[in-house]
């Protein structure tokens, strides 16, 4: 595209956006028709990464006049998609009538359906603008949608309805429309919960009331969770108060509920009231000793270690006994909430975390790292991504490391086993994706993984010293094992790559303080635990290529030294060239990289042989063992010949 065309599409979007409809008028009107198809159908990307026509984003903006105008004069294709971004989430395949109605604009809304433009348009997640209405809370612009034919029935790729989210938004209005219009309440996102589910979880009574009323039931979700055990989880008095008085809710079911709700104040970190969790835990108990004739004792399950391996109350007196003692109740709430909710569940960890991260406030890392472990081995146990997990046990570890805290090998030892684990998992999950994995997603969560686990390695070998060989021997083993998973980057770079390179990211929370890169001591455990020294990167570095440009050759010359001898005596290529025709030799920086590899020059025969072949470009493939084909390739990127 010329310059003076890329000014113009700039200039016709421009306007659209800022509802200049005169002045696009002006535009467009002396230009031939297919002049003006191609300047309205274009799409601009802005900086933020939006992607929009010009009939999108006025639309977007509410320009009725601009998008009459263009709808009258131009003729412009109306169920044409786009990406916005809107209330924090990225909308991508967004019609001009989607975002019309997620913005709350009734004119353009009117302007667009009147002039024929589908009221059903779903986006790459399946949202149609009813359901856009609907989270915004626009009870006009869901009436007239569905008065001229939107379908109230159709849920997005997760199998939620425009009844979940109004009644999650807490839109009481447009819930009791969608009913009044038969929405089904018992409908079941692929999760398994029910409208009900979200308003309960959200606090909202009026809505619970409202569902009920049009006969929804109180059903589990995938989690083994009914509306009235998510209330309870998330603190929702009003709401699990009301419930608890529901006929076909049981008594036990009851006594869990409240029980539960005692034990979430205790340890949630929105709503923390340790008050109000003793007042619920005590009216809990008496309710279990209510009829001395039926007394419901709680089940005992096996004391969990990171609890201080603490038994819950069994009476009213044993209750009372630590009603002043804090961290006893919070134990107790702790053990609660476990037993109630079940390991399996994903809202475990959650309040578990929580109360390690004040732990760690009170420089109490002992306390925080035995806590912090077991959240992480109930996410693994069952299969939730621990990403943010494993970052943040470096950061602890590294601010342990820099204030002078002894750390334990042993629970640093275990983060390493499960990064190692979660690298598995994610190479698996890209190998062979299931329905509900998101390729692009679980690439960037193994990216910061693969990052993570380096700074693990750092603090790993700065206990070494410390260890037995015993440990010494597991940690060696883990190593082998993540090295056989020959992770990566997107851009090819190994964790040796990384290790050795100076521009590695360092996360800013207490980590750089510690890991910093190039790191001798990592490399030479990854060497020695069978990292691939001639690894090459997306323009053919090998770790070698990456350490002889680092520019600090005096001040920080053992690191310098201590890699490249490692990387050689492990045989590393000295001859291996890079996309641009290097060889390490020739990619070095500095004089004293140069120096150093000087010393290390061995160039065997069989290197020269195949670098004559590459040199002279002699066909070898079919004419060599094919072991040896791979050899040839590292010693240039000419292309094979046959």
């Amino acid at each position: 595209m010329t310059e003076l065309a890329q000014s113009l599409r700039n200039r016709v979007y421009y306007a659209a956006r800022d509802g200049m409809a005169i002045t696009l008028y002006a535009l467009l009107a002396e230009k031939r028709d297919e002049e003006v198809h191609e300047l309205l159908n274009q799409q601009v990307i802005e900086e933020d990464g939006q992607k929009c026509s010009p009939l999108i984003v006025a639309a977007r903006h509410g320009h009725d006049k601009v998008v009459k105008m263009l709808l009258s004069k131009f003729k412009p294709d109306m169920e044409q998609e786009g990406t916005i971004k809107l209330n924090g989430y990225v909308i991508e395949g967004a019609s001009a009538l989607w975002c019309a109605a997620g913005t709350g604009h009734l004119n353009v809304v009117k302007t667009l359906v009147k002039t024929g433009a589908n009221v059903n348009h779903p986006t790459k997640t399946n949202s149609t603008p009813l359901r856009a209405a609907c989270f915004d809370g626009r009870l006009d612009i869901v009436k007239y949608l569905t008065d001229h034919l939107a379908d109230i029935h159709i849920a997005n790729k997760y199998n939620n309805t425009c009844l979940m989210i109004a009644a999650y938004k807490g839109h009481f209005d447009i819930v009791s429309f969608l009913l009044e219009k038969g929405a089904n309440p018992d409908e079941k996102a692929h999760c398994g919960a029910t409208a009900l589910h979200f308003a309960a979880e959200c606090g909202h009574v009026a809505i619970v009331k409202e569902l009920l009323k049009y006969g929804a039931h109180i059903t589990k979700n995938e989690n083994g969770m009914s509306p009235l055990i998510a209330a309870a989880e998330r603190t929702r008095a009003e709401v699990v108060e009301y419930l608890v008085t529901r006929s076909e809710v049981s008594n036990m079911e009851r006594i869990e509920a409240l029980e539960l709700l005692g034990a979430s104040y205790a340890n949630d970190k929105d709503n923390y009231c340790l008050e109000l969790a003793y007042q619920y835990l005590h009216r809990t108990m008496e309710m279990r000793y209510s009829d001395p004739h039926n007394i419901i004792l709680k089940t005992l399950v096996k004391p969990v270690p990171a609890y201080e391996n603490w038994v819950e109350c069994q009476t009213v007196e044993e209750l009372e006994a630590i009603q002043l003692n804090q961290n006893a109740l919070h134990m107790e709430s702790l053990s609660i909430r476990e037993r109630i909710l079940g390991t399996h569940n994903p809202e475990v960890p959650h309040p578990v975390i929580f109360r390690g991260a004040v732990f760690a406030d009170n420089a109490r890392f002992d306390r925080c790292i035995e806590l912090w472990l077991h959240a992480l081995h109930l996410r693994q146990l069952n299969k939730v991504s621990v990403v943010k997990d494993l970052l943040r046990f470096a950061q602890v570890f590294s601010q342990m490391i820099h204030v002078g805290v002894d750390l334990t090998f042993s629970q640093v030892e275990d983060v390493l086993a499960a990064s190692v684990l979660e690298l598995e998992r994610n190479k698996e999950k890209i190998a062979n994706p299931g329905p509900k994995d998101d390729v692009e997603q679980v690439m960037e969560e193994l990216e910061s993984n693969v990052t993570t686990v380096l700074y693990i390695l750092v603090i790993i070998t700065k206990l070494m010293k410390f260890c037995t060989k015993k440990e010494e021997f597991h940690v060696n083993r883990l190593v082998f094992r993540l090295n056989q998973l020959e992770v990566a980057m997107r851009d090819g770079q190994t964790l040796l790559h990384l290790c050795v390179n100076a521009d590695t990211p360092v996360d800013d929370f207490h980590t750089n303080d510690v890991c910093k890169f190039p790191c001798s001591s990592t490399a030479k455990l990854l060497i020695q635990c069978g990292a691939n020294v001639n690894a090459m990167d997306q323009n053919r570095n090998t770790p070698l290529h990456i350490i002889v440009s680092y520019q600090k050759p005096i001040s920080d010359f053992l690191t310098l030294h201590s890699i490249i001898m490692e990387l050689t005596e492990a045989g590393a290529h000295m001859d291996t060239v890079n996309v641009h025709g290097e060889t390490p030799f020739e990619a070095a920086t500095t004089g004293v990289a140069e120096i150093i590899l000087r010393t290390q020059t061995k160039l065997s025969l069989k290197c020269m042989a195949a670098k004559a072949v590459k040199t002279y470009n002699l066909t070898y493939q079919g004419q060599v063992p094919q072991s040896l084909e791979s050899f040839i390739e590292l010693h240039g990127p000419g292309v094979k010949q046959g």
